[in-house]
């Protein structure tokens, strides 16, 4: 009876001294890494992001980039970080999932974090070069059939959004073409603009301002409706790729062990910022999604889409390139 008594109190002074950290935190500048190359769409997401939520929590928010290694230097860092709440990661599939199944990393994407938020959803764009002689995806696809191999596409990564985007396509359109992976989407857009690459599967925030310069042609977007920044643009489906669509996610995660009062402060801060109209605006003009889940559902979302994506893994026999 003495020891229950002894465990009772143990436990109520770690749940006391929890909820006066939740109370106090932060006391100090918040890290937010992103394991992409700064100026790309994840770059303008997370430093959007940053900057409401140091005005939520009432301290700075600083986003630094460790970008390399299909996302998992980035990642990695954030694992092996204090679990107190001022290292964050803004995590994506290729951080979590992706590049954990086809390479050896030095963390679980899952198990090794603590998923606080889904931050944004960005469908990809299917764009092409003005000098390919392609002004639809049925021609693109169509030449593609007639030289084999001979097209590329860039992504920001082996097994990111843009890649397993692009795998889809082959997949569904029973083409040939090879992939060039990049450090992040900001080098692969500029080599896509200089024609040293031909075909784009990527976040539309990234491609938007070169589309509407008329240096990138839009094809199709990989989404079930049209995106109202390119209402012209056809949806996947209606260019004949219906399956094929493909988006960027974004989470915030906190390495494994993060205290739960800390991660839920986290989470109604970040969901406040989500529901602000100025923000949901200046995403929305960025072709960025919003949504307000709790970690649970975070963490659900995470791994449901680590299940699908394993099959396509599998069936497209991805590998370290």
């Amino acid at each position: 009876m003495k020891q229950f008594k002894q465990s009772l109190l143990a436990a109520a002074l770690v749940l006391a001294a929890s909820g006066a950290q939740a109370q106090s935190y932060p006391t100090k500048p918040i890290v937010l890494v992103n394991p992409y190359a700064a100026g790309g769409p994840a770059d303008l997401v997370a430093r959007s992001l940053a900057k409401e939520l140091g005005t939520e929590l009432g301290q700075q928010v600083v986003v630094e980039n460790k970008a390399g290694g299909g996302a998992t230097i980035g990642a990695a860092y954030v694992a092996r970080a204090e679990a107190d709440g001022y290292t964050l990661l803004f995590g994506t599939a290729a951080a979590h999932i992706v590049t954990p199944l086809i390479q050896p990393t030095p963390y679980d994407g899952i198990k090794d974090f603590t998923f606080i938020a889904l931050a944004a959803n960005q469908p990809n764009l299917l764009v092409v070069n003005p000098s390919v002689k392609a002004n639809t995806a049925k021609e693109l696809i169509e030449l593609a059939r007639s030289n084999p191999g001979k097209l590329n596409y860039g992504s920001s990564g082996t097994g990111t959004s843009p890649h397993l985007g692009g795998e889809l396509i082959k997949q569904q359109a029973k083409i040939d073409m090879a992939h060039i992976p990049y450090g992040g989407a900001a080098p692969a857009i500029t080599d896509l603009v200089a024609g040293r690459l031909q075909v784009g599967v990527m976040n539309l925030s990234g491609e938007l301002p070169f589309v509407k310069a008329g240096k990138l042609r839009a094809l199709a977007y990989a989404s079930k409706t049209r995106s109202p920044l390119l209402p012209d643009v056809p949806t996947f489906a209606e260019a004949g790729l219906g399956g094929a669509e493909s988006a960027s996610w974004y989470t915030v995660a906190a390495p494994k062990g993060t205290p739960a009062a800390v991660v839920n402060k986290l989470n109604a801060a970040l969901n406040a910022v989500a529901r602000k109209a100025e923000y949901r605006k200046l995403m929305e003009a960025q072709g960025t999604e919003l949504a307000t889940l709790s970690p649970e559902e975070t963490t659900r979302f995470v791994v449901d889409d680590a299940q699908r994506t394993k099959d396509l893994i599998k069936s497209a026999n991805l590998k370290l390139e």
